[in-house]
């Protein structure tokens, strides 16, 4: 669009004859023209130069008589064919109950160009207004306003040019017909099975969805009447209504911690509460005795609400926030089982940790198999991935561990230590606070090394010594010697282990947040409930069985899905990723020190002596660090923001771990006495 058009050219060119579509281009040209100037250009003594601009044009119509006729007939047209209430009630919200079609919906207008060839206002709006304008239309004084609301107000009944100021005429019909549209959307919203299934019977009891359509009437036909102190009564009416629809929704959300959590309810919340808001508005815009102001307020938070719809990133960090939250504790929840206190907590990890090991040791000469099979390398990554997936479901289901399965589930962990919503001048303020935060980092740090100390002094020795054990009986080992080369060079911290280490820890990230989403599905569709009740199910397993059964995968599902998840990621992400001209491969801590020790077994204690072993363990000793820190610290970034937590003054918390470190460095390892 063409914002260097001159004024002159500009105004000539308004025709009241012209078709909708030619005029609506004349006027988001208008506003081009508005806003033509560098938006880094200084103001002038404060004064938005978009705002001088308009001073200007307003002046210029002035002092030309004809000039301001035709413009005014221009906008006398534009209002006469317009659909502006569908801007009010309809522009920033949802044509449907769900976040994915907003998503679309904001995506296509980002990639696809409006059309000025229409008849709704709330299709043209982004033609005609910038998501920068709020300034300088909030910058407007009332002269200014007076001024445009004059040659910009729609015909009254006599089909002259009316002031807006006096009575808002033609325009209260558009304003009254929105809030009865909204109030609409909102009653159908209060009614929906999604929501009212959900809500809290005691605040229903009183019907406000139901009483919003009368009370709505009540209002409109007061505001009509010219009552206006009928009017005020029915406003208050409104509002307390609206209110009452506003805390029984609210209730929803309860509900939602409690049995699982769904965005498209978020969504639709989130959306009664916008309708709310804007009624309010509306009804502000039609009982102001001066209603000019009003009008600009409403036009600037329209403004926003454009400047909002294109967000796609905002859209989703606002409405998965709830969903990371439940995500986060479930995981949670999970993590409370992985952190060890004491002395018999740390013992205990370190044989669960053992038998871990001792599975991913029969994992490893599994994966040599099936790497000597040379199968295409979708189909021995897939291969991987079920032999990694089958080995963590053991693993789990004889509740042994695997240590890099602990970040992602103890960092939510150490999240639910601190109070959700609280302001981090508080928690970083109390002394009390911080000591209980660093306490919880020692007690999962040296969780973790527990795990990993148990995996890694099982895993690798059984290894080397069923390497061993078969070169004595029958003269060869498990592993050939090509195996055990390809070893010694994918292993290194010369290679891009380090690389491979982290991307292995967003896996393991990932597999959590699959975790945490799967239960929550299942909860919130209530299979467990299905399974237990469903007659088929019942008449196939019997009653106390199908019950067992529901009990079983409601305790299980969370284990299942993030260790099946994490088993096929590792197994089939990187050939995927090699598929594209990505070479990333996974590199697991437990899982090398299996490969390493059977590579020993096969090319002799001889290889102690070699740089290339030990090159092999200090990659190992990063795959280790990196598996851990990557997954813990992408987990923690996620449980923080779904519990609003923000530690500005994080300076306090790093000294104060510091001082533990210096003071009792071994603390961080090994448990205390007592």
């Amino acid at each position: 669009m063409n914002g260097g058009w001159d004024l002159t050219a500009l105004i000539n060119a308004a025709d009241a004859k012209a078709g909708h579509a030619e005029r609506h281009l004349w006027l988001a040209r208008l506003t081009e023209w508005l806003r033509h100037e560098p938006r880094e250009a200084p103001q002038r003594n404060g004064t938005p130069l978009a705002l001088l601009r308009l001073r200007h044009l307003l002046q210029v119509l002035d002092q030309n008589p004809a000039l301001r006729a035709q413009v005014q007939g221009m906008l006398q047209a534009f209002w006469r064919d317009i659909d502006a209430a569908a801007l009010l009630a309809d522009f920033g919200f949802g044509a449907r109950l769900s976040l994915r079609s907003e998503l679309i919906s904001r995506i296509r207008r980002r990639l696809l160009p409006g059309t000025p060839d229409t008849t709704d206002l709330a299709a043209l709006f982004p033609l005609l207004f910038d998501a920068t304008d709020g300034p300088w239309l909030q910058a407007m004084d009332q002269g200014t306003l007076g001024r445009v609301a004059e040659l910009a107000a729609p015909q009254g009944e006599d089909g002259r040019p009316t002031r807006l100021h006096a009575g808002l005429h033609a325009g209260l019909n558009a304003v009254l017909h929105a809030v009865t549209m909204l109030a609409s959307a909102v009653r159908a919203a209060g009614f929906s099975p999604l929501l009212r299934q959900r809500m809290s019977p005691e605040l229903l009891a009183d019907e406000p969805f139901r009483q919003l359509a009368a009370v709505t009437e009540a209002w409109r036909v007061a505001v009509l009447g010219q009552d206006h102190a009928q009017a005020l009564l029915q406003a208050n009416m409104l509002r307390a209504t609206l209110d009452s629809c506003l805390r029984a929704a609210a209730s929803v959300k309860e509900h939602l911690e409690a049995c699982g959590v769904s965005v498209d309810i978020v969504y639709e919340l989130d959306q009664m509460a916008a309708r709310a808001a804007r009624i309010e508005l509306l009804i502000e815009a039609a009982l102001a005795p001066e209603p000019i102001a009003e009008l600009r307020r409403l036009l600037v938070e329209l403004v926003r609400v454009q400047g909002e719809q294109r967000g796609v990133r905002a859209l989703l960090a606002q409405h998965y926030s709830m969903l990371a939250r439940q995500v986060a504790e479930r995981s949670a929840e999970s993590g409370e089982h992985y952190i060890t206190r004491d002395r018999a907590e740390y013992g205990q990890m370190l044989r669960r940790a053992a038998g871990g090991g001792a599975v991913i040791a029969g994992t490893t000469f599994l994966k040599f198999g099936i790497l000597l099979i040379g199968l295409s390398p979708f189909w021995g990554g897939f291969w991987n991935g079920v032999n990694y997936a089958g080995s963590f479901v053991i693993v789990m289901l004889l509740h042994w561990t695997v240590a890099t399965k602990q970040p992602a589930m103890t960092a939510p962990a150490l999240a639910a230590s601190l109070p959700p919503q609280q302001a981090a001048d508080e928690v970083d303020g109390d002394e009390s606070a911080v000591e209980v935060f660093v306490e919880r980092v020692a007690q999962i740090i040296r969780s973790q090394a527990a795990g990993i100390f148990g995996n890694v002094m099982v895993c690798g020795p059984l290894v080397l010594a069923l390497q061993l054990l078969c070169n004595a009986f029958f003269g060869a080992t498990l592993v050939t010697a090509s195996e055990a080369h390809h070893v010694l060079g994918s292993l290194t911290l010369l290679g891009p282990t380090a690389l491979f280490a982290a991307f292995t820890g967003v896996l393991l990230f990932a597999s959590s947040l699959i975790a945490g989403w799967t239960e929550n599905w299942f909860v919130f569709h209530r299979v467990d409930s299905a399974i237990a009740w469903n007659p088929r199910i019942v008449a196939r397993l019997g009653a106390a069985r199908a019950r067992r059964w529901a009990a079983w995968w409601r305790a299980n599902i969370s284990g299942l899905a993030s260790n099946v998840s994490l088993g096929m990621m590792l197994g089939l992400v990187p050939p995927v990723l090699g598929f594209v001209g990505l070479p990333i491969e996974a590199r697991h801590v437990t899982l090398g020190t299996g490969q390493l020790a059977a590579a020993l077994g096969t090319l002799g204690f001889g290889l102690l002596g070699e740089p290339a072993f030990w090159w092999c363990v200090a990659g190992i000793g990063v795959t280790g660090v990196l598996n851990l820190s990557v997954s813990f610290g992408l987990a923690f970034q996620v449980a923080l923001r779904s519990r609003g937590v923000r530690l500005r003054e994080r300076g306090r918390i790093s000294a104060a771990l510091w001082r533990r470190l210096r003071n009792d460095p071994l603390g961080f390892i090994l448990p205390p006495k007592t």
